[in-house]
């Protein structure tokens, strides 16, 4: 069993952590720091919100504050622990743009596993989509989830479904823009999912 802990802001993991308890295995999160949402733009001493008593295989940060990700970093690094922050900028840490874009990355354990970049397994008959099979998804439940949304369509209509689908029960920030790419993280969770569907399909010819 890995042990995960949380660290998050009023509650800012919370779709993340109900999607790896309803669709994670061997998994268990076995802490949650929830700090507080409104804090000022510099914090002197972001060490008075931690307390460092926590030990685990996998550190997710849900922190919005750079501050309190960077303490957390040298938190993560003084106990060898790995940390995700999705969709955040800290090179202590591993910062995918969205959770569904997390590669397969060695130190993540079963929870690295079973999350990140999209991975599916259909069938088809007389070509149309009549099972999917989630081998690895997004944390927050939507690879999963969508999959009601696709079964009976064509693989034409469930290809061009398939990323709108993502977009509607994606938990990610719709102003979440990378300035190099000009891509919101929306756009990024509906690719990723459109293209395991893809290699799905591919790996059936």
């Amino acid at each position: 069993m890995d042990e995960i802990i949380v660290f998050q802001q009023a509650g800012s993991g919370e779709v993340k952590i109900s999607g790896i308890r309803q669709y994670g295995s061997g998994l268990v999160i076995s802490r949650v720091f929830d700090l507080p949402a409104h804090l000022p733009d510099f914090i002197d001493n972001p060490a008075d919100y931690f307390r460092k008593d926590f030990s685990g295989d996998l550190v997710l940060s849900f922190l919005r504050h750079p501050d309190l990700l960077d303490h957390l970093a040298g938190l993560c690094r003084e106990k060898n622990i790995p940390l995700i922050a999705s969709g955040r900028k800290n090179e202590a840490a591993i910062t995918p743009f969205t959770c569904c874009s997390l590669g397969r990355l060695p130190g993540l354990g079963l929870y690295g596993e079973q999350f990140g970049i999209p991975e599916y397994e259909v069938e088809v008959r007389e070509n149309k989509i009549w099972g999917m099979a989630v081998r690895r998804g997004a944390s927050c439940g939507a690879s999963w989830e969508l999959i009601p949304r696709i079964l009976g369509l064509s693989t034409e209509m469930a290809l061009e479904s398939i990323a709108r689908e993502a977009q509607y029960l994606c938990a990610a920030d719709p102003s979440n823009f990378d300035p190099l790419s000009g891509k919101s993280a929306l756009h990024v969770a509906g690719k990723v999912h459109e293209k395991a569907l893809r290699l799905a399909l591919e790996r059936l010819k």
